[in-house]
């Protein structure tokens, strides 16, 4: 099944990153300023490489051992997604997605009418399990990769189990998924890939390629070092994907790098990621250029604390305006020991 190419002017909604033209959800055409929630502009104020914001840690939202699903005592990857025009009755103005990553897994949901906290637990959760006959059953599943797709009215959900493949869901209520396909598996990556897991989907123009969407995933493989790799996409369904890594390890002198994010400034494409905790836990953030043809290495986007919650290391990063402020909703603390935290720029 083909899906018509999206409204970029309509993904312009409930949010945008970090005053980049990258929305809650959504994309704006390069160099165009950010809609955040209430419509106003996002401030100019940059500290960080690449004109971004300087994002300082506010507080904690959710810690595994305050929430009702709590099978393994950890959570990672948060994705944040606004609801506002885009939802009927909605549960908040923004949904919150995470889950644990160890088996069971699962994919949760929390709800909250503010960047800034609080989020409420769904009651249901998890909204995807591990088990989801006849289509799959499976040790874990984990991080949910959520995008709002204007033209059919749809969240699509990206979330991988086993480590090995990335499946899509979609709802039209964020809340209740029917499944669709495979989009992504290690079978797709050349001989030796061993995993093909975190990925996030956001629309990008790639005339060149045909593509109107791009991945990026991590990949391992059996020398056990972790990379980002990338693919695009015409439909977000049906995918390319490239053969050579678009960040590998020792380009920023990590063991490994995971958890990438696509961000848009001054008319160009960053990927934030970050590093392992054995290498710094920090965010870094290269610079690959709107045709992704550029391999800039700009160095550390958001420096870890060594005090609680992040312990050294922050990762998995979100991002997100509200009333003209921007947010970034991470992963703070050592990996499947930590929480999901709240940075404003």
């Amino acid at each position: 099944m083909n899906e018509p190419r999206p409204a970029r002017r309509l993904f312009l909604r409930a949010g945008a990153a970090t005053g980049a033209a990258l929305t809650v959800g959504g994309f704006a055409a390069p160099g165009a300023p950010a809609l955040p929630a209430d419509g106003a502009a996002a401030p100019a104020a940059a500290a960080a490489p690449g004109g971004f914001p300087d994002y300082k840690y506010v507080r904690t939202l959710l810690t595994p051992s305050q929430l009702k699903y709590n099978p393994t005592g950890e959570i990672i990857f948060p994705c944040i997604r606004g609801t506002a025009g885009r939802l009927a009755n909605p549960l908040g103005r923004y949904y919150l997605y995470y889950g644990p990553h160890d088996a069971p897994g699962g994919i949760c949901l929390a709800y909250g009418d503010s960047l800034e906290g609080p989020f409420t637990e769904y009651p249901n959760n998890p909204i995807v399990s591990n088990n989801w006959q006849p289509h799959y059953k499976v040790s874990h599943v984990a991080s949910a990769h959520v995008m709002w797709i204007e033209a059919s009215k749809e969240m699509w959900m990206y979330f991988h189990g086993e480590n090995t493949t990335t499946r899509l869901a979609r709802s039209k209520d964020g809340i209740n998924f029917t499944y669709d396909k495979v989009v992504l598996s290690t079978s797709m990556l050349p001989s030796g890939t061993t995993e093909t897991s975190y990925a996030r989907v956001f629309p990008h123009e790639l005339p060149s390629r045909g593509a109107h969407f791009v991945m990026l995933f991590m990949l391992n493989n059996t020398s056990n070092h972790r990379d980002i790799h990338w693919g695009w996409s015409a439909d977000g369904r049906n995918w390319t994907f490239d053969q050579q890594p678009l960040v590998r390890h020792t380009d920023v002198g990590a063991v490994n790098v995971g958890g990438p994010h696509l961000l848009h400034r001054n008319n160009s494409t960053y990927v934030v990621y970050n590093k392992d905790k054995a290498s710094g836990g920090d965010m870094m953030i290269t610079e690959v250029g709107n045709d992704f043809g550029k391999r800039t290495h700009l160095g550390v986007f958001y420096n870890s604390r060594s005090a609680a919650p992040e312990n050294g290391r922050a990762a998995a990063p979100s991002f997100g305006t509200d009333g003209g402020v921007p947010y970034m909703i991470y992963e703070a603390g050592e990996r499947l020991a930590g929480s999901i935290a709240m940075a404003r720029g």
